[in-house]
């Protein structure tokens, strides 16, 4: 099983402090390893120099008889297999081994027939002299690693908070914020040296203010496009009204009618846009709500006004705070999205604050599953002006409830509407799957 790392380990932050660790542990090592090897090799040289030369007097008082100076012996105990042997066979050498505890400098060299004549020099000092360097090393590599840090981390740090800065304002942008903007201090002095930071700073406040004078040219083109309409929408309305009764009446009116909605959807998408709603909060029950809705939408083949091919299921009503028109609007939208773009049967179930609509048809195509609803944006020749699921999520956004579109396990296109819970005093939600409307209506449909 392979285990998941930490969200933490792969920031920039920890990435850098971990190059800079390894990269100063390395050139610590590597620098440690040269002043160790050069101190060691010029101890080491030291020590065996004088070894030799007391060598060299020892030898010369052997062979004239004389006594041998101190730490001299022929054969002495302790004298390393190897360094003997080398000596016997007429060489001479040096050696650092263990000696009665302590660590010790031999040289050695020929004697007569089969013996050696060593020197044992103190190697104390010496040994002492390399682990005290050995040490200083240690430390001051741990010492120089930690400041190296430190500093390494504040620098790091410096530039991390400017790109979380950076990356919350990016997030504001994407959630409709188009106000937001980074502001970096380094772009605003062009004294100052400017940074690839800074330079996405730049480019990001650029395409928030790029974007939101798109955005505010085609809000403003599509208020005034709609307003230009409505005067002739409603000449032509009512010059419609005064044409005989026939076929070509019926589908001009029908034409006349299908234009106003559109007219009537552009403008309510405009006054979405500018972000100036107010609500009329007051405590609504769902139930009450989905069922006014399925009655008053009503569905393709239905008679008009029984919400006949809509099923209404209550798992348990909840009453909640909100804007009882919008929250129409909302649901109104929904199901007939789900009776104009799927199949039957469509349900509209409400569990406490959550309200879902599904339909038993294709399901929502990929785009808007992934990215949510766009304004005359529809596939497959289906039809509609893809304006109906647009005020749904606007008029959504609006009430502070979460609208999300998803495909049924099964088939079908499901639409979830979570709406903020206020449970009011001395009330419980109720269970069971249907309940009754008091209009005659058989339990669990509309």
């Amino acid at each position: 099983m392979r285990l998941a790392r930490p969200r933490w380990s792969g920031t920039l932050a920890v990435k850098a402090a971990v190059f800079i660790t390894v990269m100063c542990c390395a050139l610590a090592a590597l620098l440690g390893v040269l002043v160790h090897v050069s101190v060691t090799h010029q101890t080491v040289g030291e020590a065996r120099d004088l070894a030799l030369s007391r060598l060299e007097d020892a030898t010369t008082a052997f062979e004239a008889g004389d006594t041998l100076g101190l730490g001299a012996e022929v054969d002495p105990p302790g004298l390393p297999a190897a360094l003997r042997r080398l000596a016997v066979a007429g060489e001479r050498g040096t050696m650092v081994a263990e000696h009665r505890g302590r660590p010790t400098m031999w040289a050695a060299g020929p004697a007569d027939g089969d013996r050696a004549l060593a020197v044992a020099v103190d190697y104390r000092q010496s040994a002492r002299t390399i682990e005290a360097l050995d040490n200083a090393i240690l430390w001051s590599s741990v010492l120089a690693i930690g400041a190296t840090l430190l500093v390494g981390a504040f620098a790091v740090t410096r530039v991390t908070r400017r790109l979380h800065a950076t990356a919350r304002v990016a997030r504001r942008i994407s959630a409709g914020d188009l106000d937001a903007r980074v502001d970096d201090p380094r772009t605003k002095d062009p004294t100052r040296p400017q940074d690839e930071v800074a330079a996405v700073a730049v480019a990001l406040d650029s395409m928030a203010s790029s974007l939101q004078g798109k955005l505010l040219s085609e809000q403003r083109f599509t208020a005034d496009v709609a307003h230009e309409l409505r005067t002739p929408l409603t000449g032509l309305h009512a010059a419609a009204e005064l044409l005989p009764p026939g076929r070509p009446t019926e589908l001009v009116r029908d034409r006349v009618a299908a234009l106003r909605t559109l007219t009537e959807d552009l403008l309510e998408i405009s006054r979405l846009d500018t972000g100036r709603e107010r609500l009329e909060l007051d405590a609504e029950s769902l139930e009450a709500v989905a069922r006014r809705v399925v009655r008053a939408a009503g569905s393709p083949g239905a008679t008009p006004g029984t919400g006949t091919g809509t099923e209404v299921r209550v798992v348990r009503d909840a009453l909640v705070e909100t804007d009882r028109r919008r929250l129409e609007r909302v649901l109104g939208n929904l199901v007939a999205n789900a009776h104009l773009h799927g199949r039957a049967p469509v349900v509209l179930t409400v569990n406490g604050p959550v309200v879902t609509v599904r339909d038993h048809g294709d399901g929502y195509p990929e785009y808007l599953t992934t990215h949510g609803p766009q304004r005359f944006r529809t596939e497959g020749g289906a039809k509609g002006h893809g304006l109906g699921l647009t005020i749904a999520a606007g008029q959504a956004e609006v009430l502070g409830a979460r609208l999300t579109f998803a495909d049924a396990p099964d088939g079908g296109a499901v639409a979830r509407l979570a709406l903020p819970h206020t449970p009011p005093a001395g009330a419980g939600p109720r269970d069971g799957s249907t309940s009754s409307t008091g209009d005659g209506l058989p339990d669990g449909a509309a």
